[in-house]
């Protein structure tokens, strides 16, 4: 059984400690692939060392995270646009609307991410999408309201983090975006166990948003992509199906999306 984590923050300082321990795990627990978001211009240093130190495994992404958007978005969307024309990326990511924090920038993040789906789409990179709801507000619905006005050919990508409802879910798939299930499925109240079930396994990836959102029975503690595995078996669960299927399926649905440049980089 081969799993692909499709979202996970492993530069991050959490990690400092035991990181090549961390790593080892995930081997052990047979994790091929971990997709790195990036997140802002702090953050590309240390992404950039394990794309480099690990080549095959780490693949890297690069975007401006909507937290990030701030009275600094100009410089921070110029540090991603020179770091994806000097160096070779899987996606642009993580790259999307926030509304929960804070709304200070909203326009502004509208403004980066329309920015960046356009780069995208020109340079033919899916993108990994961050959509958090608040302030009565759906981040969901308004990312895909924009999607559906660019019509930008071609662009697809992963919803990440997918905590929506079946409408969204379905939506989502019509815009042919793949839904990135995490620790939030293993919740008691996630809500997914009412979505996942009517939604196809060709339209699923899996992820860990590590160190963010430990599945069950970590949750509340640091989670890391071997813990993918209990993704896995929670959307087998509720599928009424084989762990085995759920990773053979989602693990190709991911390498569907890499481009060109990493098409002959295979599992293993």
């Amino acid at each position: 059984m081969i799993l692909i984590d499709t979202h996970a923050h492993i530069y991050d300082s959490q990690f400092e400690e035991d990181r090549e321990a961390m790593l080892h795990q995930a081997q052990q627990e047979q994790i091929s692939q971990i997709w790195m978001p990036n997140c802002a211009r702090e953050t590309i240093p240390g992404l950039m060392a394990l794309a480099e130190q690990y080549p095959d495994r780490c693949l890297p992404m690069m975007g401006l995270h909507p937290a990030y958007v701030n009275d600094t978005v100009e410089e921070e969307l110029a540090a991603v646009e020179e770091a994806l024309n000097r160096n070779a990326f899987m996606a642009v990511g993580e790259i999307g609307l926030d509304f929960y924090w804070d709304m200070t920038y909203v326009d502004q993040q509208f403004a980066a991410f329309e920015t960046q789906l356009r780069w995208a789409a020109e340079q033919q990179l899916p993108v990994s999408m961050h959509t958090r709801s608040g302030h009565d507000r759906n981040a969901f619905a308004e990312a895909a309201d924009l999607i559906e006005k660019l019509a930008l050919p071609g662009l697809t990508g992963i919803f990440h983090c997918f905590v929506g409802m079946l409408d969204e879910a379905s939506r989502a798939v019509d815009l042919g975006f793949k839904l990135g299930i995490g620790g939030v499925a293993t919740f008691k109240n996630g809500g997914l166990d009412k979505v996942l079930p009517h939604i196809g396994l060709e339209h699923l990836v899996l992820e860990t948003d590590a160190p963010y959102l430990a599945p069950v029975p970590y949750r509340g503690k640091r989670n890391e992509p071997a813990y993918i595995r209990l993704v896995a078996q929670r959307v087998a669960d509720l599928k009424q199906i084989n762990i085995d299927d759920v990773a053979r399926h989602t693990t190709a649905n991911a390498l569907s999306l890499l481009p060109a440049l990493y098409a002959n980089l295979l599992p293993g």
